[in-house]
């Protein structure tokens, strides 16, 4: 036990339980920082025991990517849940990585403005949508998270706690940290602290919702919308049987009713104060990837989904969909998908036999950047790409 007595100097740490696992594998020690001071703490102290450490936040997604090789400690960032500051004039916030992001949206609304991410699956934190790098149908104007960074605070590996972006003036290391982090699913060290890009609450919103005949007529329903002079916030997909196509505009009350009627003129379909109910949410299968194409390569996409057992939802102005797929005869579908451009699979059965990743050009890179931050590989190890 000496180790959970260090790890109780820095803050609340208890044994695990096996509801702590993480896809099947149990921590020997949960932790709950409740201030930087105390993350860096226990990043240390972790460090000096040779602990392999795994990242918790609402735990909406802690079953993507891959499970981890070994968890020693899980950190659980739930009590670092403050808003640190809100520079309403600046349009900027700085919250903790354990912060619920509903949490932070009521908040914000009070002062008329919103980080622009939906939730995706919802319940998440600050923290868990940056190691995760989801975004929702919204990316398609204000983009993703890591557009909507501007600064971030993390823990390294051996508990020294650094900062990127915002008011700092240089990077750690000639790195940009935002960048590095968002998606590295707590591989490269502890996010504890973001700082975001905020806008103003639209006053007026409208959904335009149309159903397409096939995926090549729902790729001309969204072409016309985003090459319009009609500024959507978003252009969804959903398919197939049926497949439909619905265009979120916003802006004030005076302006999103004739812009919703010339959208409607393009794809037909009606409008509705109210999106679909397949909206901002993610499609129900056993494997969940999430695909990377040229906008025009929907009906390809489509073309590759294995036939009444699969669906594909997302961002037809972006390119960035999410697919449901069968187990049996996921990785075949993966490969077919990898043609048209990258699928990662989120998601997976255990012990489901399955190339997650697909190529990856820049593995060698990724390796090294992960030597220099993280050299004894104990942060959420094999969780990211090629074992990392």
């Amino acid at each position: 036990m000496a180790a959970l007595d260090a790890l109780a100097k820095a803050c609340e740490a208890r044994p695990g339980e096996a509801a702590d696992a993480v896809q099947g594998v149990a921590p020997a020690y949960v932790a709950a920082p409740a201030t930087v001071a105390e993350a860096a703490d226990l990043m240390r102290t972790a460090a000096e025991h040779g602990l392999t450490v795994v990242p918790r936040g609402a735990g909406t997604k802690l079953h993507w990517g891959a499970p981890p090789e070994s968890c020693d400690l899980l950190v659980d960032t739930r009590r670092l849940g403050r808003i640190v500051e809100h520079a309403a004039g600046d349009l900027v916030v700085k919250a903790e990585a354990g912060l619920a992001l509903d949490e932070l949206r009521g908040v914000l609304a009070g002062a008329g403005q919103q980080l622009a991410l939906d939730l995706l699956p919802p319940g998440g934190t600050v923290g868990g949508v940056l190691a995760t790098g989801v975004a929702g149908p919204r990316r398609l104007l204000y983009g993703s998270a890591r557009d909507l960074l501007i600064g971030i605070t993390v823990i390294r590996a051996d508990g020294v706690v650094a900062h990127a972006g915002g008011k700092v003036v240089k990077n750690v290391a000639g790195y940009d940290l935002g960048k590095l982090f968002t998606g590295s699913y707590g591989t490269l060290g502890l996010i504890v602290e973001a700082a975001f890009r905020l806008h103003p609450l639209p006053s007026a919103t409208a959904y335009v919702s149309a159903t397409a005949s096939d995926p090549a007529q729902a790729l001309e329903m969204a072409q016309a919308v985003l090459h319009s002079t009609l500024v959507p916030a978003a252009i969804e997909v959903d398919g197939p049987d049926p497949i439909t196509v619905a265009v979120l505009l916003e802006g004030v009350p005076g302006g999103v009713p004739p812009r919703a009627e010339a959208a409607r003129s393009l794809i037909g379909g009606r409008i509705g104060e109210s999106p679909p109910e397949w909206w901002a949410r993610l499609p129900d299968g056993e494997v969940l990837a999430e695909v990377r194409a040229l906008p025009t390569a929907l009906p390809d996409l489509f073309a590759e989904l294995p036939d009444g057992r699969a669906r594909i939802r997302g961002s037809a102005g972006r390119g960035v969909w999410h697919a449901a797929l069968p187990a049996d005869g996921a990785d075949e579908a993966l490969t077919r998908l990898r043609r048209h451009g990258t699928a990662v699979a989120l998601t997976a059965p255990a012990g489901a036999r399955l190339d997650r990743w697909g190529p990856i050009p820049a593995l060698p890179l990724m390796r090294r950047v992960k030597d220099q931050f993280d050299p004894g590989h104990r942060l959420a190890p094999g969780r990211f790409a090629g074992g990392i």
